[in-house]
């Protein structure tokens, strides 16, 4: 007998599956996606998810082998921990907080992770700041049998461009793939919004999508404030638009909330506006789409239009979207420093991967399986389950990544433009305005905002208080934030990746 003992996500192409696998198509949608996973476990065993297209990560238990199957999905959509007990038992769930009120479940700081975290602001590779307790990385499997533990890899990605196609021939099989994707992602009962910024994800995925309303968040500070485009283009469209206005103290009042729900600390100040749009969207609707994956995929940094400079360099200094701390710095302020714990071994084995691509491969590569896991859909997943918000992203997909991973660098980016093909493809639904528009990120005031002592009295306690003694030098920290709060505001990076470790420390280790 096999037993669902875990799961979270969304099964796309459960009609598909249920009728290949004999499964009543009228059974509820947690009753079918349990059936889906045991019958596709007794069908297909450890090659399962080369069947599923979705987001999922799930625990099934073999009664009959004594066997316990744990898997998380290509891309890592969905979070999945495990932890070995010293008494020879495994906990595992797809919450920490879950695994830490189990027995055996010893609570310590990993403090090995903070000095990575200095430098990518997100948590990287298979460790955790717990000590002990490890993520399962994307595209792999766990096996648990006897008292003994088996990882093993099912999938990674590969590229191999393909030659003989045009930028028309690639836009349209991006349309194509994206109008068979779309009637999956919700079933015909189900009310779905749409997340929207000023970019063409998101409105890409709007325009696609059945969607009657989008939802976006503003500020006052109207060079920050892209919910004015995003509400010209619902207008386009033809869709009502929901603008959530986000002042300075609801988004530091929200840090500490943010931190615990998002079970360890997370350096990216985006997040925080992510988790105030999942409260307003909440509200009004249970489920939303939101436009993650193309910008990794197609080349959508504008950082990828230097790929080609970067050339071999990459594998020295390359480790995804972030790196805001050299080493120097980092010797300078933190009281613990290991010359051995450098972010670029996190990356190390995508580089042997991919010896011999192009250079932009390589950087998507390594976004793809270290940014996107750690940080974005990290983001994404805790803090939409947090609102009771079920958040759907229509371009993380195996089919869409199938396309990017043939397509020639070339038709990603050039000198003028990222995400050429994409943007092509979207340009068949949208305005070219908005199709080609100049990425501009999900942009936040707070490197203004943090300057004001009207908002950062927290920063100061926290700097100053007996947690920051334990781990850094006081003194250099606060040089750096008085150096941010006196005109230097690139410096802000540095000061909201030291605080939200230490509200999430707080969090943990003081305050529970």
């Amino acid at each position: 007998m096999i037993t669902v003992k875990e799961y979270r996500g969304h099964i796309r192409n459960w009609e598909e599956l249920c009728e290949r696998l004999g499964i009543d198509l009228s059974l509820s949608r947690e009753e079918r996606e349990k059936e889906i996973l045991i019958k596709a476990y007794q069908t297909w065993g450890y090659e399962m998810a080369d069947h599923m297209y979705g987001m999922f990560a799930f625990a099934l238990w073999d009664d009959e082998e004594k066997k316990l199957f744990c898997l998380r999905d290509q891309f890592g959509t969905k979070p999945f921990y495990y932890y070995e007990t010293e008494d020879g038992q495994l906990l595992y769930g797809t919450m920490i907080r879950d695994i830490m009120k189990q027995p055996g479940f010893v609570k310590e700081l990993n403090e090995e992770m903070l000095q990575l975290y200095l430098s990518l602001t997100y948590v990287a590779g298979e460790n955790t700041f717990f000590r002990g307790l490890k993520k399962l990385m994307p595209g792999r499997y766990l096996i648990w049998q006897n008292g003994r533990l088996t990882i093993k890899r099912y999938w990674k990605p590969e590229f191999h461009p393909d030659e003989s196609k045009s930028l028309e021939d690639w836009a349209d099989e991006i349309h194509s793939t994206i109008q068979e994707i779309m009637p999956e992602v919700k079933t015909a009962d189900e009310k779905v919004e749409s997340f929207l910024s000023g970019g063409v994800d998101s409105s890409y995925v709007l325009a696609m999508s059945d969607a009657e309303q989008a939802d976006g968040c503003g500020y006052e500070e109207e060079r920050f404030d892209e919910s004015v485009l995003a509400e010209k283009t619902a207008r386009i469209l033809g869709r009502k638009f929901s603008r959530s206005l986000i002042t300075p103290e609801q988004f530091f009042d929200i840090v500490p909330y943010v931190m615990y729900n998002m079970e360890q600390p997370l350096g990216d100040a985006s997040a925080i506006v992510f988790t105030l749009g999942c409260n307003a969207t909440a509200e009004h609707t249970k489920i939303c789409y939101s436009g993650e994956g193309a910008d990794e995929f197609f080349g959508g940094y504008n950082m990828y239009r230097n790929a080609e400079r970067y050339g071999e360099n990459l594998k020295t200094f390359y480790v995804g979207n972030t790196n805001i701390m050299k080493e120097d710095e980092k010797k300078k302020i933190l009281k613990k420093y290991d010359p051995d714990v450098l972010p670029i071994e996190v990356a190390r084995e995508i580089y042997e991967e991919t010896e011999g691509l192009d250079p932009l491969s390589k950087m998507s590569d390594v976004d793809i399986q270290i940014w996107l896991e750690g940080d974005i859909y990290l983001n994404v997943d805790k803090m939409s389950k947090a609102a009771g918000l079920e958040i759907r992203m229509p371009l993380t997909d195996r089919r869409i990544f199938d396309i990017a991973s043939r397509m020639p660098s070339r038709y990603k980016v050039n000198e003028e433009q990222n995400k050429v093909a994409f943007r092509t493809a979207a340009a068949k639904v949208l305005p070219e305005e908005i199709a080609f528009r100049k990425k501009l990120g999900f942009i936040v005031p707070i490197r203004i905002w943090m300057a004001d002592d009207r908002y950062n009295q927290d920063v100061r306690r926290l700097f100053n208080s007996e947690i920051a003694e334990k781990f850094f030098d006081v003194e250099a920290i606060n040089e750096i934030f008085a150096d941010y709060v006196g005109g230097n505001s690139d410096n802000w990076r540095k000061v909201w990746t030291i605080y939200t470790f230490l509200v999430w420390y707080e969090e943990y280790f003081i305050k529970r």
